[in-house]
């Protein structure tokens, strides 16, 4: 497909219904999670033309009434209703697989999605530990489905523009790379309700069982059992930025420091500091902090890149480059033409043109899992109290 004609698809009203494009254009998504998020990037998808919601599963009832009804506002969409996304997969109807649910389903779910032949788009962590990302690198080296994981920042313009600033030696040396997101996250109660009819024994799945709990529901990005907290939250996206930026491989090590969690009834903490080493001769610190207080979205997020000729600063809405015994004024500056939000469009916009064209797409778990590496060992870091090394060659935390 020409990059004109898919412009045109990416920007045709949700109302031109699926079955105007050709055949070989058309592809029928099915969503597993319709939570906030997954509802969101499910409207993306349909800003496709050619793109068809056929099926939506989730086990909390709310959830899938409201993704169903949103993605029903796009003339000619009336998907199928699941509950159990085996049932989905096994839908010969759908071709590719949106997967928007709590980190610790995302293996066992990308894993029999591949098994299912389905094409993959998989929020971020890509996973859980560090094992089961190496099983699903592994995976994908002998799979013909094309898997794209929610790292938007790989699609968007103001880091492709970044990247090539490093490349180009602009910058001299780099030998750190520095990042921090700042914001609040501590009021309000503990839930003690839902709005309607959970699965609760099947959305707790792969992790250990507990009684019903409205709030691990609710908060379960900060709860050890299901994710990695704020830090792997926010966290693998950063560290994906800087091994985007410094075309990084895997860390060679990494060490953590964190406080205790503030936030009511969770277990994992809202401050952390996180250094990543790299054999590519730099290390990434990250410091994140949903204990602040609270910015502007454009304003939560800075990666500022050390270089011994120059600096450059990249947030989510611009970059900016200061010269050596010049950083009071910017020598080059850049913002994007769209915005930050815009990056989920091309992010989306990518895979789907990898769909039709069997290409790699910008992020392919090959690169994502290094970046939920990094957090997953800095959590193993706070929990051990010591510095870990990543073994290449064996795919494996070592102390």
């Amino acid at each position: 497909m020409n990059v004109k004609r898919r412009t045109f698809l990416l920007g045709s009203a949700g109302a031109l219904a699926a079955h105007a494009a050709p055949p070989s254009d058309q592809v029928v998504l099915g969503v597993i999670g319709s939570g906030s998020r997954g509802t969101f990037v499910m409207t993306v998808f349909q800003k496709d033309a050619a793109l068809r919601v056929g099926a939506i599963c989730d086990v909390y009832e709310p959830n899938l009434e409201r993704a169903i009804s949103t993605a029903s506002k796009v003339a000619g969409t009336q998907p199928k209703v699941y509950r159990n996304y085996r049932e989905l997969l096994a839908d010969k109807d759908v071709q590719a697989v949106l997967i928007a649910t709590p980190e610790h389903w995302h293996y066992q779910m990308v894993m029999d999605a591949l098994a299912a032949g389905k094409d993959i788009y998989v929020e971020k962590p890509l996973c859980q530990t560090p094992e089961q990302g190496a099983k699903l690198v592994e995976a994908e080296k002998k799979t013909k489905s094309v898997i794209q994981v929610g790292m938007q920042r790989r699609s968007y313009d103001l880091y492709l523009e970044g990247r090539g600033i490093v490349a180009s030696g602009k910058l001299g040396s780099v030998r750190m790379v520095r990042g921090w997101w700042l914001n609040n996250y501590l009021g309000g109660a503990a839930a003690t309700k839902l709005d309607g009819p959970l699965d609760w024994e099947q959305w707790q799945g792969p992790a250990p069982h507990h009684p019903f709990d409205a709030n691990r529901f609710r908060q379960w990005r900060f709860y050890a059992d299901y994710a990695g907290g704020i830090l792997a939250d926010q966290g693998a996206h950063v560290f994906d930025g800087f091994h985007m930026l410094m075309n990084a491989t895997y860390p060679s090590a990494v060490n953590a420091s964190g406080g205790k969690p503030h936030k009511a009834g969770v277990d994992q903490p809202e401050s952390v500091v996180a250094i990543a080493e790299y054999p590519e001769d730099f290390i990434g610190v990250f410091s994140v902090n949903y204990a602040a207080m609270q910015y502007q979205s454009r304003n939560d997020q800075l990666n500022q890149l050390d270089g011994d000729l120059a600096r450059m600063d990249i947030g989510r809405e611009d970059l900016k480059v200061f010269l050596k015994g010049a950083e009071d004024r910017p020598a080059m500056e850049k913002k994007s033409e769209k915005g930050f939000g815009y990056a989920t469009d091309l992010h989306v916009s990518n895979f789907l043109e990898c769909v039709r064209s069997r290409q790699t797409p910008t992020a392919p778990m090959k690169l994502a899992f290094p970046a939920a590496l990094v957090v997953q060992m800095a959590n193993l870091s706070l929990k051990q109290g010591r510095r870990l090394k990543w073994n290449a060659g064996l795919g494996r935390v070592e102390a």
